[in-house]
């Protein structure tokens, strides 16, 4: 069981239920587009699944802090079960995350991907699975969508491909703030 394997960190104590609070970077073409954490509650029992309840804080690709809270699709302030104010959640170790997730695009070969990561007292960032096709609620986090910030990554063609995943997530990080998506 992978809470044998990994110690959780507990920067994010009061942030979620009983579970195990993760972190969700979508990646297309290796480059972060979007993140958020997804919080365990009673009502997910404990899950950090947000279709059983489960709390999803949009997360700033810029600074890894939280933009805005929703469970069941509406948005929130305060943890519902820890009373916690979600606006204070700030993720650390957060380019060295981003790093990470946008990694694993080369390690899967995959242009879409939601890389699902977990923070370890002594390791830091670690991934715990990438999904081919990661859920949307994530834009519902965030407050905006997904479309266009992948369609300025199609638009740079291969031309614009930058080659280390440091040098995509400065382009993420400079170009997909908050819930601002560039215009051509």
């Amino acid at each position: 069981m992978v809470e044998n394997l990994i110690q959780f960190d507990d920067v994010f104590d009061g942030f979620s239920y009983e579970g195990v609070p993760d972190i969700r970077v979508i990646v297309f073409k290796g480059y972060p587009v979007m993140a958020m954490m997804r919080l365990s509650t009673a009502a997910s029992d404990g899950k950090a699944n947000l279709h059983q309840g489960a709390v999803g804080v949009g997360i700033d690709l810029a600074t890894g802090k939280a933009l805005r809270a929703v469970q069941f699709n509406r948005p929130i302030e305060h943890h519902p079960d820890t009373g916690r104010l979600l606006s204070e959640l700030t993720v650390p170790h957060w380019q060295q995350l981003l790093t990470l997730a946008a990694s694993a695009w080369e390690m899967t070969g995959l242009g879409y991907i939601g890389t699902d990561m977990v923070l370890d007292k002594q390791n830091g960032p670690m991934v715990l699975e990438l999904n081919a096709r990661p859920g949307l609620a994530i834009q519902i986090a965030n407050g905006c969508g997904l479309l266009p910030r992948l369609r300025h990554i199609e638009q740079m063609g291969s031309t614009g491909q930058l080659t280390t995943p440091e040098q995509r997530v400065a382009y993420a990080i400079n170009n997909f703030t908050g819930t601002h998506t560039p215009t051509h």
